[in-house]
């Protein structure tokens, strides 16, 4: 079976020194080249003393660009861009800035510092798993409430929203695959009292995970 393919959860940054180089770190999740490039020519108006800023992106299935941006070739854009295909992240577009600090790292520093630089941002940012989820909505009395909230937690699902009322409604996201099998325990628990209503289903990141 193929990895899941992964996106990055949420924007991040991450620093470090280096032998008196400083390393910025920016990472975000992007749907196209031009939001791509957009963030690229942001960091450089920011960074604009800095001596490098070197990038790279993944844009869905196909679309892959990297620089090294004045760096010696093969020791910065491209280590960072092996980060992300080694966890199968795509979406994403990185940064890492650079401020020389004097001490030349030579290329096998410059290459483990730009890859440290990607891994710290991703890891900051959380990465989440691509796929088709469904959103729920499950009417239940406040008894059955507790339990309702962890099945939906064993069908590895998120609640998103809880009204009250004269009942409690809970509107969830769960994986696609896991539906059949939530409305089973659903019935179970409820004794056929609990009807889960399928209110949309769309192709999108799950839950943050940690790297």
């Amino acid at each position: 079976m193929a990895d899941p393919v992964r996106v990055p959860f949420a924007d991040a940054e991450s620093e470090f020194v280096e032998k008196r180089s400083r390393f910025i770190s920016h990472i975000w999740r992007v749907n196209s080249e031009e939001e791509a490039q957009g963030y690229i020519r942001e960091m450089k108006s920011r960074y604009y003393d800095a001596r490098h800023n070197c990038w790279c992106y993944i844009i869905g299935t196909g679309t892959v660009r990297y620089s090294d941006d004045g760096e010696p070739q093969g020791t910065a854009g491209q280590p960072m861009l092996k980060v992300f295909e080694r966890e199968n992240v795509r979406d994403v577009c990185c940064v890492v800035t650079r401020y020389f600090g004097g001490i030349l790292l030579g290329a096998g520093g410059l290459t483990r510092a730009y890859s440290r630089g990607a891994r710290d941002a991703l890891a900051a940012a959380g990465a989440a798993v691509l796929g088709l989820w469904a959103r729920l909505e499950i009417p239940c009395a406040y008894p059955l409430f507790e339990q309702v909230k962890l099945e939906v937690a064993a069908a590895h699902g998120t609640v998103d929203d809880v009204a009250y009322g004269a009942n409690v409604v809970l509107t969830v996201s769960v994986p696609a695959e896991c539906t059949e099998g939530l409305q089973r325990r659903l019935t179970e628990l409820s004794a056929g009292v609990i009807t889960p209503r399928e209110l949309s289903r769309e192709f999108r990141p799950g839950p943050r995970q940690e790297l």
